[in-house]
């Protein structure tokens, strides 16, 4: 076995030890008989392992690991990892100098293992003064389209889609939030597999594809966050979408009361959309079977449990760049009728760096410069065109919140105090002037700085949090 693995290893220039333990990667793969192959700039341990009868472990039971130094080796690595359960498969992304890429994908044999590899072992101390990140990882089966007529109907979209790529299985439409009989101008493509949706995305780039004589948008739909089931055993609020811009909070509320009064404690809404807060979990549960499907002022709602998170310890998260730019949050971003809502349910989650990377599965922006030739054509564009990841600064990421919301620009001012060693503080007050229901709010943070660019900043960072606790 030892001669096998070897060959594993070394042959055929399947895996460029160079400075790595060759002899502790072989140790690791005699002591647990898996077998380990590099291919196509990944080097997977196992899938399946020694034994292995069946499928592959269903969606959910894979998890992301970022920020992994780039001399760890799987000989380290699956010890840490093996601590959460039975490993299916271990894949670890390679450069081709031998380094690993910082970051790695574990398939569990169950759900919950997976889940239980995040508890324990997201921000990690994997080595002195350094924490890994591990969240879940899901083979996405979604495409956006965007651009579509607002004019087709959902059965014209999904025979159109049937034709042009494979493996279609459905699609999802909304319809506007001014008029219930158009489309609001794009739409979810549910496919098969992941490898379905991979290739309808390849045959559907811009550019080169048109769906009735109209340029189309395309890109990976954001997936859904999982939320365990022990969590969502928990929740008491409902998510209600496909509402009248028009209807009011307290028609919602009355609405919702009527299968037994005074069972809502609140309600939240946002747009089209809204929340619905319950006191008891078996009044949410109840209601939500109950006005599904139901019309309020002549709209036909949806309702669903919404997803809880921990919004001040997400939002830190996403600050510090520890948590996927794809796990979604009840931050959310009021549609706009431009067709540029890529996230299903829930609008896309509002996602910042500031420290740290986030994790490649949503590629994220290379942050340096190119050379600028003579000669190369440019394109005028807005700055509100582009996605959120373009952005690094929390000042832009409010003001792209607040356009992608329908609200006015934050308004900014500036005020200043002196130290007791004379030096000159300073801290901004950002007012919105229309903050979804049109009352005036302002948000000032509590601690002072020194430079102007700092006060800023961090002034859009209070607010942006805040702004997730007031809209939940």
């Amino acid at each position: 076995m030892h001669e096998e693995n070897t060959d594993a290893v070394n042959g055929c220039g399947k895996i460029r030890i160079g400075t790595q333990n060759e002899a502790a990667l072989l140790a690791l793969m005699e002591k647990t008989g898996y077998s380990m192959v590099q291919e196509n700039g990944q080097r997977k341990f196992g899938g399946p392992p020694p034994g292995w009868e069946g499928p592959p472990p269903p969606r959910g039971c894979e998890v992301f690991v970022g920020k992994i130094p780039r001399d760890m080796y799987e000989d380290e690595l699956v010890p840490v990892f093996e601590r959460a359960g039975k490993i299916y498969e271990f894949r670890l992304m390679m450069e081709f100098s031998g380094e690993n890429r910082g970051y790695a994908f574990v398939m569990y044999t169950t759900k919950e293992e997976a889940q239980l590899a995040i508890r324990i072992l997201n921000n990690y101390e994997i080595r002195p003064g350094k924490f890994i990140g591990v969240c879940v990882s899901l083979d996405n089966c979604r495409l956006f389209i965007g651009g579509i007529p607002k004019e087709k109907k959902k059965e014209e979209i999904l025979d159109e889609m049937k034709k042009v790529t494979e493996g279609v299985v459905d699609v999802i439409v909304y319809p506007s939030a001014t008029d219930k009989t158009k489309n609001r101008g794009f739409a979810f493509v549910e496919y098969e597999s992941h490898r379905a949706a991979a290739m309808a995305r390849r045959r559907l780039i811009p550019g080169t594809f048109q769906l009735w004589g109209h340029t189309i948008q395309v890109d990976w739909a954001d997936p859904e966050k999982e939320v365990d089931e022990e969590t969502m055993q928990k929740v008491k609020v409902l998510y209600v979408r496909n509402l009248m811009i028009s209807t009011t909070e307290d028609t919602i509320k009355a609405e919702f009361n009527k299968f037994k009064p005074g069972a809502v404690e609140r309600v939240k809404k946002l747009r089209d959309y809204a929340f619905v807060h319950f006191f008891n979990r078996e009044d949410a549960v109840a209601a939500m079977s109950v006005m599904n499907g139901k019309c309020i002022d002549g709209a036909s709602i949806e309702v669903t449990l919404a997803k809880p998170v921990n919004k001040e310890g997400t939002w830190r998260q996403h600050l510090n760049g520890q948590i996927s730019p794809n796990s979604e949050t009840l931050l959310v971003f009021a549609n706009k009728e431009d067709g540029h809502q890529k996230s299903l349910g829930k609008p896309a989650s509002l996602t910042i760096r500031l420290n740290g990377q986030h994790s490649p599965t949503t590629p994220e922006l290379e942050r340096c410069t190119y050379p600028f030739f003579p000669g190369t054509k440019l394109t005028p564009i807005s700055m509100y065109s582009l996605k959120a990841n373009h952005f690094n600064s929390a000042v832009m990421h409010l003001d792209y919140y607040c356009n992608k919301n329908n609200w006015a620009p934050p308004e900014y001012y500036l005020y200043s105090t002196t130290s007791q060693d004379g030096k000159i503080l300073l801290v901004y007050k950002i007012v919105m002037p229309s903050i979804a229901n049109g009352s005036q709010s302002y948000f000032m943070p509590d601690k002072l700085c020194t430079t102007l660019e700092d006060a800023k900043e961090l002034a859009a960072q209070f607010t942006l949090l805040h702004l997730v606790s007031r809209l939940n």
